[in-house]
């Protein structure tokens, strides 16, 4: 593409906003119309392609200063829609009152549960009764406690803020972060932990054999923190990042207040109530922790950091090692994330990668969502430097499923492993 005007690249950009700027689907492109998504999709992905520093000596000054500006475009468009801030990342104006509004919002669909379970249960409530009661123990557990977690203060909330009830988004986050608790630590989510866990931790091992202590390792999207636990386990110093409030007070319940395997029981199943082939799956329970989170070797440099990736992670050369696991495709631009993890490894370091591209943006109206194929995607990690050195792809992999379900989703995901050049 040569040099599309500003409008022209507007419409590339918020192409699914809900904007003033974005008047039709289709973009005429070099003199030709472009209808389909896929194709303009692949338009963009090689504009960005040029925007990026060229590494041949036929590009003048003048061109560098056009990529310049044209890079700028982008960031007011994300400015404009109110997700990113300076150098996009995510706005924290106001951030006190922001944060007290998220967390006391969360805390609410916590202790909304069992009142919104009720609700769905009435019908078959002598079944599920005692199930849903049961959660909701552990969810009192999980939020004792929780408007401590950040800034070590409280977060009293006004009466509006106590009579918001949750939205539906807030109870369907609440049932996943109960999954996420078979997922990551129980004897149940072996299978799923096996399949995605398993080969980022072994080839960490394989590139870092040695003094593993002096390595450090990145996990950003962390979840309940289990692979980052994997990780420091086997001695290396690992920070996971987590931003969502959800993942960060369960994790902090499981790594903080659990010292015992097997401690606490769950029903994860409970909501589900279609595809069972008998009644008592529906039922089933699910003891966690199957190791104590406690236990890991002495000295070990195990941490989690709550906030924002693209906000908290800006120093260049940080690490050794960036894993990633059903992550890269949470960004609003996921070129954004791969620029982020080659700033922060050191050269020569990996980036390690298993998962799909769901593009967790790409349906909701008004939100910035870049959605590039595998093939797109590859594209733009050799461009912003790194050298791909393993590639598997059809990884069979799944998500917090039930086993006994007679409908299971599955991914076929992408396992790559890049370097950071030394040089």
């Amino acid at each position: 593409m040569d040099n599309p005007n500003t409008q022209l690249f507007y419409r590339l950009i918020n192409r699914g906003r809900s904007n003033s700027r974005t008047t039709t689907n289709c973009l005429k492109i070099d003199g030709e119309y472009i209808f389909c998504h896929e194709d303009q999709r692949k338009r963009f992905a090689q504009y960005y392609e040029d925007l990026s520093v060229p590494k041949e000596e036929i590009y003048d000054n003048s061109y560098l200063n056009l990529c310049k500006i044209r890079q700028n475009y982008v960031q007011e468009a994300l400015e404009e829609s109110g997700i990113t801030g300076k150098h996009g990342r995510r706005k924290f104006e106001r951030r006190g009152a922001v944060r007290k509004r998220a967390l006391l919002r969360i805390i609410n669909a916590f202790k909304y549960y069992r009142i919104h379970s009720s609700k769905r249960v009435k019908m078959q409530w002598n079944l599920s009764r005692n199930c849903v009661d049961h959660n909701y123990e552990i969810i009192q557990l999980v939020i004792k406690d929780a408007e401590y977690m950040f800034e070590n203060k409280t977060h009293e909330p006004t009466e509006d803020e106590k009579e918001v009830p949750p939205t539906q988004f807030d109870m369907d986050k609440v049932r996943t972060t109960i999954k996420q608790f078979v997922r990551d630590w129980s004897a149940d989510g072996h299978s799923e932990r096996e399949a995605c866990y398993l080969p980022i931790v072994m080839e960490i091992c394989e590139k870092f054999p040695n003094d593993p202590s002096k390595i450090s390792v990145l996990v950003p999207g962390a979840g309940l923190g289990r692979l980052a636990y994997e990780i420091a386990k086997q001695g290396y110093s690992c920070q996971g990042n987590e931003w969502s409030l959800f993942m960060l007070m369960a994790s902090n319940f499981i790594l903080n207040k659990c010292n015992a395997v097997k401690s606490f029981t769950l029903y994860p199943w409970i909501h589900q109530w279609t595809n069972n082939t008998y009644t008592e799956d529906q039922t089933a329970s699910c003891k966690f922790p199957d190791v104590n989170p406690a236990e890991l070797p002495p000295n070990s440099n195990f941490s989690m950091a709550a906030g924002d990736f693209l906000e908290i992670y800006t120093d260049p050369d940080t690490f050794d090692c960036v894993a990633t696991v059903f992550f890269i495709d949470t960004a609003h631009c996921i070129i954004s994330y791969i620029e982020t993890i080659y700033n922060i490894l050191k050269p020569g370091g990996y980036w390690i990668n298993l998962g799909p591209l769901l593009y967790h943006y790409s349906d909701i109206p008004n939100e910035v969502s870049i959605e590039l194929s595998y093939e797109e995607l590859k594209k733009v990690i050799k461009q912003v430097g790194f050298v791909i050195q393993r590639e598997e792809k059809d990884v069979r992999s799944t998500y917090t499923q039930n086993p006994k379900s007679m409908l299971r989703y599955e991914y076929s995901s992408v396992f790559f492993t890049a370097q950071k050049p030394v040089s």
